[in-house]
């Protein structure tokens, strides 16, 4: 039993020392050039005017997550389209509840008011 949690302290000493030696070559080889021009903010090449603060709606952010989950449920449920003439009937009942909970989420966030533009 040590010797696996002695691998495993190994495998993360190792991988935290190149990680380490992968950092400090990187500081060390960069070019070194420091200048105005180079420490000013960077905004799709032009200059900008005013004040570059801008706050964005929340709503921006929910709609993104919201589609960041729909579309990670895509992902999962493409290979249960694929292959559906090949698979059990509890692996069908699986993705069924699945698609039960995330439609679910949708009603829940539906009903709370998310999605609507105020």
């Amino acid at each position: 039993m040590p010797n696996e949690f002695g691998f495993i302290g190994l495998i993360l000493a190792m991988s935290v020392f190149f990680s380490l030696v992968a950092l400090v070559a990187a500081w060390i080889f960069r070019p070194k050039k420091p200048g105005r021009i180079k420490a000013s903010t960077y905004e799709c090449g032009m200059e900008t005017v005013g004040t570059s603060w801008v706050q964005f709606k929340v709503q921006y952010y929910i709609y993104a997550l919201i589609f960041v989950i729909f579309d990670v449920e895509v992902v999962f449920l493409f290979p249960v389209a694929v292959a559906f003439n090949q698979l059990a009937l509890y692996m069908v009942l699986e993705m069924v509840l699945f698609i039960i909970i995330l439609a679910g989420a949708l009603l829940y966030v539906w009903r709370k008011g998310v999605l609507e533009w105020v």
